[in-house]
């Protein structure tokens, strides 16, 4: 048999327990709500231009991923090129890779196509913004 003060050091600690597991739910939610307004402060689409390199790294037909400028660029015919933010509409993580022509969101597992920025699955519901790009000599810039 438990004694009365046995019961309720166990309620006492069940209720210690509950706090520390609620603390540790409020910061996780604080880590996602950080990503979501874009990790360090930065922006989905980038205000200035930025060069990304060689035109010819993004090959044609496929796409290529800007993870450090946090873009995806494709080239669907020679000489056209489509670029898109990389940074996942639903928390702000960026997409660390492209299996397939589908950009993934190693977050929360969204999916989008390099090609329209088309979200293919969530958790995201919005496309990844589109960002001007344009080859010029011989090298791309985005924005």
């Amino acid at each position: 048999m438990s004694s009365p003060q046995s019961a309720a050091r166990r309620t006492v600690l069940k209720g210690a327990a509950a706090i520390v597991g609620a603390a540790g739910g409020g910061t996780a939610l604080t880590a996602c709500s950080a990503e979501a307004a874009g990790g360090s402060g930065s922006r989905a689409v980038p205000e200035q231009p930025v060069e990304l390199g060689a035109a010819s790294e993004v090959p044609v037909g496929g796409a290529k991923l800007y993870r450090e400028q946090k873009l995806v660029v494709s080239c669907p015919a020679a000489g056209q090129y489509k670029a898109f933010s990389a940074q996942c509409t639903h928390a702000g993580c960026v997409l660390d890779k492209i299996v397939e022509g589908e950009g993934n969101c190693p977050c929360h597992g969204s999916r989008f196509d390099v090609n329209t920025g088309k979200v293919l699955r969530g958790p995201a519901a919005e496309p990844l913004p589109a960002v001007p790009v344009r080859a010029e000599g011989g090298k791309l810039i985005a924005g």
